[in-house]
């Protein structure tokens, strides 16, 4: 049996992340309030960066320790998730995260990847 091998977050990736977030969140702020006829349109940008400033500073202790643990049989992550590997059907890259989906349906998330490629490539020799 081989060594497991643990995904873990980086935070850059995780900044990165966030920091697109934020950028939709202000101009989908300064839209709305532009379509509602607002005269203070600008007052959506700080809005949407500080909702998610907020949110990502909030959320930073748990997404960073969230790692994944794979053996040759399993997929292990946070919480009771657990997958085993010749159930998997496909993974997918979404920005910095490596989605999992499984032969039943269910969808997991390996989030904040420096290398989402690499993950998704590392999990599919795995399945091989």
């Amino acid at each position: 049996m081989a060594d497991p091998v643990i995904f873990t977050p980086d935070r850059g990736a995780y900044i990165r992340t966030n920091a697109w977030l934020a950028a939709f969140a202000m101009t989908g702020a300064m839209v709305v309030l532009w379509l509602i006829g607002n005269a203070y349109v600008w007052t959506g940008a700080p809005a949407g960066l500080a909702a998610i400033g907020i949110r990502a500073w909030y959320l930073a202790s748990e997404e960073l320790t969230a790692t994944w643990e794979m053996t040759d049989t399993t997929l292990t992550g946070p919480g009771p998730r657990k997958v085993v590997l010749n159930q998997i059907q496909s993974v997918n890259t979404m920005g910095s995260f490596v989605q999992i989906v499984t032969t039943s349906g269910d969808k997991h998330l390996i989030k904040y990847q420096a290398d989402p490629a690499a993950t998704k490539a590392a999990v599919e020799r795995a399945m091989a």
